[in-house]
């Protein structure tokens, strides 16, 4: 029904606002839940009919063709990866990875650094049923936040971006992108090849609003985009709690093959380790080959990855431990994130 869909995930950012954890991976190579962010986006286009994904790399960018080529294997996807020695932005990504774009009957751009619960499909079948070149996936502007708005008007055709590109009107309506947009194969060709880093919402839409051909599509549900250490503990915490859905996420899930350790909400990857005297807290979720050590207090919410360490009397609560990462003895890490030798206290959003 959807024709050959073909995947661009957009993974060649910095991630400045979440060092120095993105000193260490790419944003979108980063564990959510033990599952690097990236296969929630690849399962996300699995579950729409995609076959084929692309990411462009560039921070770090052998690391972030490791997490892409390990989690397109696991979901059974095509991937092709795009160096970018210089950063070439939203519209010069597509227009540098064309060639492993080519015969996609639709190109759905996902920003890497997103965790979204959203129908693909249906947002593929308005796109086509609108004739639109691009359709920008919206929702309401989440409670207290300040993103830049798209407007559309009355019927639904994207009017402004960020308050300055398009050509406005009257009586529009404020939405949040999501960061997901739905292109047909011609707006590649709206694509200029100067200069060099082309945004696709500043330099490729504009011309194209006022003939109708930048559409918006309003969804809702669960969204996170990982961009602080604050939000990036919310999205650990979140698919902890079952406030984001999996269920479109075959492939991802986090707890998948994972034991249940006595208890609801407490999952144990194989091979984990928890000595006798350990208090357990649900939910705690424990990587493959981890080692709990007696007095250590883990929960709730924490997320302790694979061969990591909690030794004797450390605590751990409201927080994440990577990978291979080891806590002294008596240590707490409470609200903020532990990786190798860093801790990072998620603070304000």
């Amino acid at each position: 029904m959807n024709g050959d869909v073909v995947g661009m995930v957009l993974c060649a950012g910095l991630g400045t606002r979440l060092r120095p954890l993105t000193l260490r991976l790419p944003k979108p190579a980063a564990p959510v839940c033990g599952v690097a962010l990236v296969r929630y986006a690849f399962a996300l286009l699995a579950h729409a009919g995609a076959h084929r994904v692309v990411v462009n790399a560039h921070h770090l960018p052998e690391l972030m063709a490791d997490a892409a080529t390990a989690s397109a294997r696991a979901l059974g996807l095509d991937l092709d990866v795009s160096r970018e020695p210089v950063i070439a932005g939203t519209g010069g990504a597509l227009r540098e990875a064309r060639r492993a774009l080519s015969g996609a009957s639709a190109v759905v751009v996902v920003n890497g650094d997103i965790l979204f619960d959203l129908d693909l499909a249906e947002a593929l079948a308005a796109h086509r049923a609108s004739g639109a070149l691009a359709t920008m996936v919206l929702m309401p502007m989440p409670a207290g936040a300040h993103y830049a708005a798209v407007e559309t008007d009355a019927l639904g055709a994207v009017r402004r971006i960020a308050g300055h590109f398009g050509p406005g009107g009257e009586g529009l309506t404020p939405w949040h992108f999501t960061g997901v947009h739905v292109l047909a194969p011609e707006l590649l060709d709206c694509v200029p090849a100067e200069p060099f880093e082309v945004d696709v919402n500043r330099h490729v839409y504009p011309p194209l609003m006022a003939a109708g051909l930048v559409r918006g599509y309003v969804t809702g549900g669960y969204w996170n985009d990982l961009g602080t250490p604050a939000r990036y503990l919310a999205a650990n915490e979140d698919v902890l709690a079952g406030r984001m859905p999996l269920g479109r996420l075959h492939g991802a899930d986090p707890f998948a093959g994972l034991d249940l350790f006595g208890r609801p909400g407490l999952w144990m990857g194989a091979l984990a380790h928890v000595d006798p005297g350990v208090a357990l807290h649900a939910p705690v979720l424990v990587g493959a080959g981890a080692r709990l050590e007696a007095g250590a207090t883990v929960g709730p919410f924490a997320v302790v990855g694979a061969r990591a360490r909690v030794a004797a009397g450390a605590r751990v609560a409201h927080a994440v431990v990577w990978e291979g990462t080891a806590l002294a003895p008596g240590e707490e890490v409470t609200r903020a994130v532990a990786a190798g030798a860093d801790r990072v206290p998620a603070g304000a959003t």
